[in-house]
């Protein structure tokens, strides 16, 4: 996590922190106020707007402070606005060049992770581009999950050690034996989810596009 100072680009402002109710998809105020209107009545006089507040995820930003003078600069035709922008990291570690086009299948691995808590270190290179891939990963794990603890080997086995032990005795061992013969820019998770096709019985089966930092930088 770090904060700087300069400028972020509208087009990649998408939302809000808290606010999300009184916005558009396009940061339109759904309603014109009074307050509104003097903060564009400012923008129209060329009075330069004090930093606006946001979040940076990825590629995209979430407004905290000033909502009105990002949706005035988008109805100005600004392209950039000055910010302070503080960086984070999501529950599931968000690559440097996650994109609106990206935000479902985050989404989805969000709720995978709610669902099986696996340790950070392995959480790093977790990628899968489809949502639907994660419910079928959360299904596999919480379904492995079930057969320990019905067996009465992990009856009493807390959900992060459950996720870690299927992590370590299921998955990798399922990626060191299709790793030697697989493209070598694939992480663990995409071979895996590619075996978990294979045992569906898939009649077409093809490698995942491959993750989409090729330095799998992740942003902290």
């Amino acid at each position: 996590m770090g904060t700087y100072a300069g400028e972020v680009p509208l087009p990649q402002v998408l939302g809000s922190v808290s606010r999300s109710e009184d916005f558009d998809h396009r940061f339109r105020p759904r309603r014109r106020t009074a307050r509104y209107e003097s903060v564009l009545a400012r923008f129209r006089a060329g009075d330069a707007p004090p930093p606006v507040e946001v979040v940076r995820l990825g590629q995209l930003y979430f407004v905290s402070d000033g909502h009105h003078r990002v949706a005035a600069a988008r109805e100005q035709g600004w392209t950039h606005i000055p910010a302070n922008v503080r960086r984070i990291c999501s529950v599931a570690y968000v690559c440097s060049c996650v994109s609106a086009a990206d935000l479902p299948a985050k989404a989805a691995e969000r709720r995978f992770l709610e669902e099986v808590p696996l340790p950070e270190p392995v959480r790093r290179d977790l990628w899968l581009d489809r949502p639907a891939d994660w419910s079928r990963l959360a299904d596999s794990a919480l379904a492995w999950g079930f057969r320990r603890q019905r067996d009465g080997e992990a009856a009493d086995v807390d959900a992060h050690s459950l996720a870690s032990t299927w992590w370590v005795e299921e998955v990798a061992p399922a990626v060191d034996r299709i790793r030697e013969n697989a493209p070598t820019d694939l992480v663990d998770v995409q071979l895996y989810i590619t075996e978990l096709a294979r045992r569906d019985g898939v009649a077409e089966l093809r490698w995942p596009t491959s993750h989409c930092c090729p330095d799998h930088t992740r942003q902290s």
